[in-house]
C-alpha cells in the first residue's frame, strides 16, 4: 500500500497535483488519485477542482482518460455527488478502484450505481495500471 510517490511508478508521472484532501498523479492516458484518511469526498470541494486541473493539463474532455482511485487510506465518497459529475457531461474511458480492505469494496459497489460503465476493481496498483494501459484491447475482448 505504498503511495505512488514512494513507488517505482513515480518516474512515469507527468504531473503531480497536491491538495489538502489528497494527491493526484497524471500519467500518459490515466490518472491516479490518493485521497487522505478520513476525507468525505464531494464533487464541489474535491472532484470539480481535480477534474478541471486534469482536463486543463491534458487538454482533453476526459473521454480518453482512465481514472484509478488508489485507496491506500480510508475515506468516504458522497454517493449523490456522482450525479453532479454526470451533469457536467464528463465521461471517462474507464474507472478502476484499487482496494485493500472490504470497506472500500463496499463503497465501490455503491459508486457503481451511479457510474454508467463498469467499475473495475483491483487488489494491486500494478494490475490497475496494466488494465489502464490496455483498456482498448480489454474492452474489445469483453
Amino acid at each position: 500500500m505504498l503511495s505512488i510517490r514512494h513507488s517505482n511508478l513515480y518516474s512515469e508521472v507527468l504531473k503531480e497535483l497536491n491538495y489538502e484532501f489528497g494527491d493526484v498523479f497524471i500519467f500518459d492516458g490515466f490518472v491516479i488519485s490518493e485521497v487522505k484518511e478520513g476525507v468525505s469526498y464531494s464533487w464541489e470541494l474535491h472532484g470539480k477542482p481535480t477534474v478541471k486541473a486534469v482536463v486543463d493539463f491534458l487538454k482533453t474532455d476526459g473521454s480518453d482518460v482512465v481514472y484509478i482511485s488508489h485507496r491506500i487510506n480510508s475515506y468516504s465518497v458522497v454517493p449523490m455527488d456522482w450525479l453532479k459529475f454526470y451533469k457536467q457531461s464528463l465521461n471517462l474511458k474507464g474507472y478502476g478502484i484499487v482496494t485493500y480492505n472490504n470497506v472500500s469494496t463496499i463503497s465501490s459497489v455503491i459508486e457503481n450505481l451511479f457510474f454508467k460503465k463498469q467499475i473495475r476493481r483491483f487488489i494491486t496498483i500494478e494490475s490497475a495500471i496494466q488494465w489502464a494501459k490496455l483498456i482498448d484491447l480489454v474492452e474489445a475482448n469483453d
